[in-house]
């Protein structure tokens, strides 16, 4: 293993509730209507494909660009006061960023992302942040990962990856890294997907020691 890759929703920010709680709304107040497979649908999407989501399939009454653009406004604001951190994410970073190079390769977008790393300090020890916006297709496309691995120099077969959705778990297994699921307590991924994992853990916090036991 020569780097580590982590998601960020569901990983490092406790976001997916609330990208969950800003879309319904968006939808609910432009005429559309939610439906029971939406929210797991839309996870690992980039944004012009949750957006586009949200108007073809849940029938919001906006285009994709201005479903977007509310939607991440929103967020935005949201994260104003500071993103929701997980207990243990900075730590969690830090300390694998003493033995590895580190990456995020998320489904957020880049304005998400750089407030998650200027809230939590980490902006100089991530040398790599990589959202699906910049590639050619979301999570579980492996692309978002192929491009954090192809920014740091390092093989993806030669990558741990840390995810908590069904869809970002294949998009890391896609790419053929060494992935450690953290299962997401409120959208628990496919139970075959977990299945496919190198290790499981409780929370990111458990992972410099899950680390250094498949090193071992």
């Amino acid at each position: 293993m020569r780097a580590v890759i982590f998601d960020l929703d569901g990983v490092l920010v406790d976001s997916e509730q609330l990208w969950d709680e800003v879309r319904r709304s968006v939808v609910a107040e432009h005429g559309g209507r939610w439906t029971p497979e939406a929210t797991r649908a839309q996870q690992g999407m980039s944004t012009p494909e949750w957006a586009a989501y949200l108007v073809e399939e849940l029938g919001a009454r906006l285009t994709p660009e201005r479903a977007a653009d509310l939607v991440v406004t929103e967020m935005t604001r949201r994260y104003a006061e500071g993103p929701p951190v997980l207990p243990g994410a900075e730590q969690a970073v830090r300390t694998v960023a003493a033995d590895y190079p580190v990456a995020i390769a998320s489904s957020s977008p880049p304005v998400l992302i750089d407030a998650f790393l200027s809230a939590t300090q980490l902006t100089g020890l991530v040398g790599v942040a990589v959202s699906s916006e910049q590639v050619s297709a979301g999570k579980p496309a492996p692309d978002v990962y192929l491009e954090a691995a192809g920014r740091l120099g390092v093989d993806p077969a030669s990558c741990a990856a840390v995810e908590d959705s069904t869809n970002g778990l294949r998009a890391a297994l896609a790419a053929g890294m060494t992935v450690i699921g953290v299962p997401n307590p409120h959208f628990p991924p496919d139970e075959a997907v977990l299945a496919e994992v190198a290790a499981t853990i409780p929370d990111v916090g458990a992972l410099p020691s899950a680390l250094r036991a498949l090193a071992a």
